[in-house]
């Protein structure tokens, strides 16, 4: 498929059932377009500068994960501006805390960290015990503070990615939930990054790329789609 026609197209269908199209092939040219998209959008812009200088900025009084206040507010303005539904962002916070090495590991790009803090445990209204995973904000959150370390998990990502997988099944030997593997799902971004001549972009680049992408083909409702690639 010519890419220059592809990049002008509309999708072809929406939801889980929706599909790239057959020989689509990811690359930097492509991935410009998406980022001329975001670009041109003032509020994705200011969500990530607020975040920017909360999470890493050298002035910001919140960047350690030491003290529950600077973690419960860094969770809700996530929580917000991503809307990753969180509804317990206290729990959340107290799991964040009660890791010790947290911020250290944060700075070795520990994958495993992920997997640490991203289930809490709750009693419910009549006492019995439950648990929550929030595995896509777990890597936001890390990913916030460390970008070039921490890709973000998103559904929309999650989509392209078996997507791509159907195009090209020599690249791509993934499971399904091998993608809810946080290092699994990292090594795949890494496969995406070497197989297609994208080893420049950083991981938050990539998501940018990824994340407009699968709103575009995947997205339940058309008026998701940010806009026009060319």
């Amino acid at each position: 498929m010519n890419q220059s026609t592809h990049l002008k197209q509309r999708p072809a269908s929406h939801g889980a059932g929706g599909s790239l199209p057959d020989g689509y092939r990811p690359s930097m040219a492509e991935a410009g377009g998406y980022f001329r998209v975001w670009d041109s959008l003032p509020n994705y812009v200011a969500h990530e500068k607020a975040l920017a200088a909360l999470f890493r900025d050298g002035d910001s009084p919140f960047r350690a994960n030491t003290d529950l206040s600077p973690v419960i507010t860094k969770a809700s303005a996530l929580n917000d501006f991503y809307s990753t539904n969180i509804y317990r962002v206290y729990d959340v916070a107290c799991k964040i805390v009660s890791i010790h090495d947290f911020d250290s590991r944060l700075q070795q790009g520990d994958l495993t960290l992920v997997k640490d803090f991203q289930t809490i445990e709750f009693a419910g209204r009549n006492g019995e015990s439950k648990r929550i995973t929030n595995y896509s904000f777990a890597t936001k959150y890390c990913s916030h503070h460390q970008p070039d370390k921490f890709p973000i998990y998103d559904s929309y990502v999650d989509h392209v990615l078996r997507s791509l997988r159907r195009i090209y099944p020599e690249v791509f030997k993934f499971r399904n939930d091998d993608l809810r593997d946080y290092k699994k799902y990292t090594e795949n971004l890494d496969i995406l990054r070497r197989e297609f001549g994208l080893e420049s972009l950083t991981y938050k680049e990539l998501d940018r790329y990824l994340w407009q992408l699968g709103k575009r083909y995947f997205a339940r409702y058309t008026d998701a789609v940010n806009g026009e690639i060319n």
